[in-house]
């Protein structure tokens, strides 16, 4: 890949997304992140260009809780840029009880799941338009323990916050397996990663509800955000995997999905959700 790629990270003011757009910045590439919040999109953007010396690196405001907001995102990047190389759905939540976003939806489910899909299916025709691009998806290694409860989506139910976080995990593989499918003749690749147990703030708010013995040792295995970024790095810019698409990887290397993330029934009805929820 050359230095002129144009790359969106999502979620890129703090912890694996700010120091992915700092890793990819370093390569000279023209890095754009989304921020909720105008004075931290204007810090990171100062500070990064600063340390990287790449002065291409920019912020779109997008709260990713607001399909409205999401729209007008895309509709501003399409304003700023002609192209776009590389799509990283980074952001995500874990909420601690539940809530819903601006539009009505359990927060883990909007975010983590109808955000990227919505995000991504406005940006394919740039995607396609710019082939051979990337799509680079951020789950997780909880998408082991999720479950499509389809009774009940948006856990109105009964609310457990890793269940509906394993949850929404899971559904962005369901959609990174079938959207890699859809676009295996238009040379855009798409892939999902497990970052691992990083030590970002959204992990230590869980941390600080454990027992002070557990809390302890879960601290000893966490990583570091750098460490967390270097999977969706290699995906973004690596030539290993310019022609791979649909696989799921840890640590640069592909791995094993939950058997539920090769369910194609349970994808195909999760878009058809997805694409009436977000007034696709």
């Amino acid at each position: 890949m050359t230095n002129q790629k144009i790359i969106l990270v999502t979620g890129g003011t703090s912890g694996i997304g700010r120091e992915t757009v700092k890793g990819l910045a370093s390569t000279g590439a023209t890095i754009v992140f989304t921020a909720r919040d105008i004075k931290k999109g204007e810090d990171t953007k100062r500070e990064i260009r600063n340390e990287t010396g790449n002065n291409s690196v920019e912020y779109l405001m997008c709260d990713l809780a607001s399909f409205p907001s999401i729209r007008e995102c895309v509709e501003e990047f399409k304003k700023r840029y002609q192209r776009l190389d590389v799509l990283i759905n980074n952001a995500g939540v874990l909420s601690q009880e539940r809530q819903e976003s601006i539009d009505g939806i359990e927060f883990n489910f909007a975010v983590n799941y109808l955000a990227p899909f919505l995000l991504t299916n406005l940006l394919l025709p740039l995607l396609k338009q710019s082939a051979p691009s990337r799509i680079v998806n951020v789950s997780s290694s909880m998408h082991i323990e999720g479950k499509i409860n389809f009774e009940d989506l948006e856990s109105k139910k009964s609310f457990d916050k890793y269940k509906a976080y394993a949850q929404s995990k899971l559904a962005l593989i369901l959609f990174t397996k079938k959207l890699a499918k859809e676009l295996s003749n238009d040379e855009v690749t798409v892939n999902a990663l497990n970052p691992g147990v990083v030590g970002t703030e959204m992990t230590m708010q869980n941390v600080r509800t454990l027992n002070p013995i557990v809390a302890f040792i879960y601290r000893r295995t966490l990583i570091t955000a750098t460490k967390g970024a270097e999977t969706s790095i290699y995906l973004a810019i690596s030539s290993d995997v310019a022609n791979i698409s649909g696989k799921y990887f840890e640590n640069k290397k592909i791995t094993k999905t939950s058997p539920r993330a090769d369910d194609e029934e349970s994808a195909n009805k999760l878009w058809n959700i997805a694409t009436e929820m977000v007034e696709l």
